[in-house]
């Protein structure tokens, strides 16, 4: 009985509510610094790697085909992957720039 009594007497605690608060607003932060912004960061290096191409580069696309840029209009790419073998892709498929490995 003595206990009912204290339990509607008793009033919340008021820095509960701030505290759950302040854990949901650093977890976000932890979130943001490990996980977004990081993403934010290579999307950005890889747009700027795009709009970089110029014919001559070497690149490899999303499929894993490795050529030159022999020509390039808006975003469409043409690739040279063998002596007059040449295939139109977009420019978002193209992944990265492989000038700096050596030839076999």
């Amino acid at each position: 009985m003595n206990l009912l009594v204290f339990l509607q007497t008793a009033e919340p605690k008021a820095g509960g509510n701030y505290s759950l608060f302040l854990v949901m607003i650093l977890m976000f932060v932890v979130m943001y610094f490990f996980m977004i912004r990081p993403q934010q960061k290579k999307q950005k290096e890889m747009a700027q790697f795009r709009n970089s191409i110029q014919k001559g580069d070497k690149v490899v696309t999303i499929g894993g085909i490795y050529g030159t840029v022999v020509e390039i209009k808006d975003n469409i790419l043409f690739i040279e992957i063998d002596h007059n073998v040449k295939i139109k892709v977009d420019k978002s498929s193209v992944v990265k720039d492989t000038s700096d490995i050596p030839n076999r």
